[in-house]
């Protein structure tokens, strides 16, 4: 919350894509959100009187993207949901609203993506799912991932773990380098 701009830090310093927050208004944390950050919440945060397709739309079209509705459709598309495009958010399972999520906080190509407890809500095979899909576009886009979870299986696919207690960094690992096929 606090690296996304959301809440302001009690102690130090936060920058974000060279800026320091602390010297943002709200507005210009948004900006700074909407160019460089994507979020996935544990709530998905769907607006329920928008169909999946105008949910990942609407940030696109806020930011004055023409082409806003078939980004939109292509990144559902990726996510296994370029058959669901006119379904509300009641229409959908918890899974597929969560891939809904994710194809909107990753639609404009955020540099970095925050997930706070992406699969919290989800039972363990959707959740495998919603997770393989985040992988996938984190990797297609080279983006920058911060995943927040309580799943040590789940942060055991992270390059780097991190593990907090009681707020203080109390173990960090490093994942062996990945070999990619040939």
């Amino acid at each position: 919350m606090v690296l996304a701009g959301l809440e302001r830090p009690s102690a130090g310093r936060v920058e974000l894509a060279g800026q320091d927050l602390a010297a943002l208004d709200e507005d210009g944390l948004a900006r700074l959100r909407r160019h460089h950050v994507g979020i996935v919440f544990q709530s998905f945060h769907l607006i329920p009187t928008m169909n999946a397709l105008e949910n990942v739309a609407i940030p696109l079209e806020l930011a004055g993207d023409r082409g806003a509705l078939a980004m939109a459709a292509a990144a559902l598309e990726r996510v296994g949901l370029g058959h669901r495009l006119t379904h509300y958010p009641g229409q959908l399972s918890g899974g597929e609203q969560q891939r809904v999520a994710i194809a909107r906080a990753f639609a404009a190509g955020p540099q970095l993506l925050l997930a706070d407890e992406p699969t919290g809500n989800l039972d363990g095979e959707t959740g495998r799912t919603v997770m393989d899909r985040l992988f996938a576009e984190h990797a297609r886009l080279g983006t920058a991932l911060l995943l927040i979870t309580h799943d040590a299986a789940l942060a055991a696919r992270c390059e780097r773990e991190i593990v907090l207690a009681d707020g203080r960094i109390v173990e960090e690992r490093q994942a062996a380098p990945r070999r990619r096929a040939l």
